[in-house]
């Protein structure tokens, strides 16, 4: 077990574990998960409380693989959670749909819409009853990685009181927090631009005899095209709704975030139909400038996860995708780091992560600027293409042997030349 080290009267505590996870979110508990099975000692220390509300709640089925490998799918699966297995893109009333047990990629062609609160606390619950310590409301404040040998935290809880927590490895999986970046000064400029976003969730009374439940609707606004909503349904009869904007659109608006978002997601004819009954019982939250990259996603003695790292864009619901690939990718590096062996963090884990974070990076472009959705909205859309591009927007952004994510630009560009406008 991990040593309790009671120091000077000031009452700090130190902890001597294997490895210290910033947040208990989905990166972090999996991670937690997979390093305790391998047998070394995790603490987890999180800024929040659970269940707590949190955005990205349609999964891909890419997630699937790396919550069965952490033991942790049979947990999720017992929710019942709204089953999904694909994506509906409408736009001006057209509408077509991507099922993803269709895709290109052998592996997971179905997976959950979750709400995140009850799906993150699952994945925690699991984690800490495999052994992981998990101390929540604990914030970050300081991190001292000067000792090659060991690692030093602080943080701060709800009393005010400090602790000091050391290990022999960090990982960051604090998400949109980005706690070591702003204290290691690691953060760089997103090669996005920067958008806004408002969302809640309703209670959405669909009664639309062809409405699919079982897939994440993206509508396209009527008259600009840079600006999207997403519509993801629960079991619960609730849904997600959400609407991304440009930076700076919603600034002469009147009203609250709410009344701004009930406006918005009216004037897209799609969602004015399923929605004409729906009860906008919840207040909007809002977030900007929320695309974010950094310098680097590993140092001696720290790597980091997830968003904390980089996120792009929601578009394509990447972002726990991302999440649980680093999770995955890096468990293995930490258990062959601690027991002595030489990891190349950078090749094994930077350019293995970036390479299908690329990939989601030239679609979430193509996206914004039309390619992408003339494709997508292709009315005589070749199977095997569209088939490979299932396998992008199922999650499968690190298979090689699928043509579209190689040279993304290039062939983008030239599939969307020979597909008409919308």
């Amino acid at each position: 077990m991990p040593n309790f080290i009671l120091t000077e009267p000031n009452s700090q505590l130190t902890m001597d574990t294997d490895v210290l996870i910033i947040g208990a979110g989905p990166a972090g508990s999996v991670a937690a998960q997979m390093l305790n099975r391998l047998g070394h000692h995790v603490v987890i220390l999180e800024s929040q409380q659970f269940p707590r509300f949190s955005i990205g709640e349609s999964l891909l089925p890419q997630c699937m693989a790396f919550l069965e490998a952490a033991d942790m799918l049979d947990a999720v699966g017992a929710e019942n959670f709204q089953f999904k297995n694909g994506a509906a893109f409408s736009h001006a009333g057209k509408l077509t749909e991507f099922d993803f047990r269709d895709k290109f990629t052998p592996g997971w062609g179905t997976t959950f819409q979750v709400p995140r609160g009850r799906f993150d606390q699952v994945l925690a619950d699991t984690a800490e009853k495999s052994g992981v310590a998990i101390h929540y409301q604990h914030k970050i404040v300081a991190a001292n990685f000067d000792n090659p040998d060991l690692a030093c935290l602080t943080s701060v809880d709800t009393s005010g009181a400090a602790r000091n927590w050391t290990a022999r490895m960090v990982l960051d999986a604090s998400g949109f927090g980005r706690v070591l970046p702003k204290l290691l000064g690691l953060e760089t400029p997103s090669s996005l631009p920067a958008r806004q976003a408002l969302f809640t969730h309703v209670e959405d009374r669909i009664t639309t005899p062809n409405y699919d439940r079982d897939k994440i609707l993206i509508a396209i606004h009527p008259d600009h095209h840079h600006i999207w909503y997403w519509l993801i349904p629960f079991s619960n009869g609730r849904s997600s709704l959400g609407v991304v904007v440009p930076q700076g659109f919603l600034e002469n608006r009147e009203g609250t975030p709410l009344e701004m978002l009930r406006d918005l997601t009216f004037q897209e004819p799609r969602l004015a139909e399923l929605l004409a009954d729906s009860r906008f019982d919840t207040p909007a939250n809002q977030i900007g400038g929320y695309s974010a990259n950094v310098s680097r996603l590993a140092g001696d003695g720290f790597a980091l996860l997830g968003n904390a790292g980089e996120f792009l864009d929601p578009v394509f619901s990447s972002g726990v995708t991302i999440a649980l690939k680093s999770a995955a990718l890096a468990a293995p590096l930490v258990d062959r780091q601690l027991r002595g062996q030489t990891v190349d963090w950078q090749t094994e884990y930077e350019h293995a992560l970036r390479k299908g974070i690329d990939v989601f990076r030239a679609y979430v472009e193509a996206w914004y600027d039309g390619r992408f959705q003339r494709i997508i909205f292709e009315p005589v859309q070749l199977a095997s293409v569209k088939a490979m591009v299932c396998s992008i927007l199922a999650g499968y952004a690190w298979d090689d042997n699928n043509p579209m994510t190689q040279r993304c630009g290039k062939r983008i560009a030239a599939i969307a030349e020979i597909c008409p406008p919308l």
